[in-house]
């Protein structure tokens, strides 16, 4: 028999080993915030090899579905050669400027801003193609991790991310983005405070006096991916108001009530959101969960710059896209409409489809708002430049005539890429029926990365960006 020490011994052993020693990844604080460094978009602008012209991909949620069919526009691009006027041969690829990715499309959008090429290795081995929702039921039901989830600082997103990083991210970090040469990744999550968008930039964590550049890669895809109820949300520590942060010089152009032509209203508004950071010790903690919840394709960021070009141009003020003739927006938007019968009989849904059609249309049908909205404002712009060249206007002096006057010279292409692109009934039926999971069959990831490549192949507007560009083009 084992001696009472013994049994002590051994009792305490299995309270460690059910306790477990899992504390939560605190993002560090910064003593003075600065502009001018960190992950942020002026940074990587010295990266970029064609300064007229601006690629920008939004990658959407959706679990595998949408990293997969990123991952085809990802190849896709890799496939085109171009021919730039007057410069060196290079892929679509390299074009590539920003990519905004949310929940199941951050995950593409990271591994590509930490790899690069090499992600065309063995994506598909280590994400796409694993049973990656599998695994990780597998990690919550294991006793190992009971003790640490029942702790209030470590949940399940931070198992999820822990499981992340070993089959993926290999302990990357977002200071790994920093001293590469890549197009800037922008991954979202949802406050879920405020419902507000939070992205990890260093602009962001700027406000919050933290470190972007020490944040893991995996963190930031578990929290853009962290369903409510599913998985616990991500927190960060926010020290806001203790390193000196100042608002970036054009806000306060924006608040001068001596503008002649009121600023964006969306843009302030997203300035406001982010100042509801400034202050550490009102919200200490910041809890994160789904991108998709205030954003599901990535475009309410790239929207809401726009609108601030804009309300810049307006106000006189340089913008970081004076340079830019011509952006290229390639909307990857694999959100599914499936099929139900639910009309056919007198019987309701039960609780489980009430909730999902509850959540996944209106969801559906804010992305699509996002998407003409930008077209509209794409259509406006040209509109207003074509009367301004047209040297019908007599007195440009005019205040009612600034916005004309000021109109952004940048040509605004949207392409869209989404299973209503896909031509196929039968290929566009199976795609609508493939589930919100991150685990699919390897014939469905094939067919999805085959089906966002013919999308991108085919689109007339991404062809008129290549063509308006200069390019010459080329396939393998």
């Amino acid at each position: 028999m084992m001696r009472p020490r013994g049994l002590l011994v051994a009792g305490c052993a299995l309270m460690w080993l059910l306790a477990g020693c899992a504390t939560r990844p605190v993002n560090p604080p910064i003593e003075r915030a600065d502009h001018a460094v960190g992950y942020r978009f002026e940074t990587r602008e010295q990266y970029r090899l064609d300064h007229d012209n601006l690629l920008v991909l939004a990658f959407s949620g959706g679990g595998t579905r949408a990293a997969a069919f990123s991952y085809g526009v990802l190849e896709a691009l890799r496939d085109i050669r171009l021919e730039p006027p007057g410069g060196p041969p290079r892929r679509g690829l390299d074009e590539i400027g920003i990519i905004a990715g949310v929940s199941g499309g951050s995950f593409t959008a990271l591994a590509f801003g930490l790899y690069g090429d090499r992600l065309f290795d063995d994506y598909e081995r280590r994400f796409l193609k694993r049973d990656v929702e599998g695994e990780l039921l597998r990690r919550l039901a294991n006793p190992r991790h009971w003790g640490s989830l029942s702790q209030g600082d470590w949940g399940r997103s931070d198992l999820a991310a822990d499981y992340y990083d070993e089959i993926l991210f290999e302990g990357g970090t977002f200071g790994d983005l920093v001293r590469g040469r890549g197009p800037m990744i922008i991954a979202s999550a949802t406050d879920i405070s405020t419902g507000a968008r939070f992205y990890f930039t260093q602009a962001m964590f700027d406000v919050m006096c933290s470190d972007l550049s020490r944040v893991s890669l995996s963190r930031a895809a578990a929290a853009s991916s962290a369903v409510p109820v599913v998985l616990s949300p991500v927190t960060l520590n926010n020290y806001g108001g203790s390193c000196g942060f100042r608002p970036p010089p054009w806000t306060q152009s924006m608040m001068d009530a001596s503008v002649p032509v009121p600023p964006a209203a969306r843009a302030l508004r997203e300035f406001f959101e982010l100042l509801s950071y400034d202050d550490g010790r009102a919200r200490p903690y910041i809890h994160l969960v789904d991108g998709g919840i205030a954003d599901n394709i990535g475009m309410r960021g790239i929207l809401d710059a726009m609108h601030l070009v804009q309300a810049l141009r307006l106000a006189g003020q340089p913008t970081p896209l004076d340079r830019v003739k011509r952006i290229a927006v390639i909307v990857v938007d694999s959100h599914t409409s499936p099929k139900t019968d639910w009309d056919r009989s007198p019987d309701t849904p039960g609780p489980f489809d009430q909730l999902m059609q509850a959540t996944g249309v209106p969801i559906e049908h804010y992305s699509f708002e996002s998407v003409e909205t930008l077209r509209d404002m794409a259509a406006r712009w040209r509109m207003l430049r074509a009367i301004r060249d047209s040297g019908a206007i007599s007195d440009p002096a005019n205040p009612a005539l600034v916005e004309v006057m000021r109109v952004p010279d940048t040509e605004v292409y949207v392409v869209d890429v989404s299973f209503a692109a896909v031509a196929d009934a039968a290929e566009r039926d199976y795609l609508n029926a493939l589930p919100t999971s991150l685990v699919l069959s390897p014939e469905a990831v094939d067919r999805l990365r085959a089906a966002a490549a013919k999308a991108v192949a085919g689109s007339a507007e991404f062809r008129r960006f290549l063509r308006d560009a200069g390019y010459v083009v080329e396939r393998e």
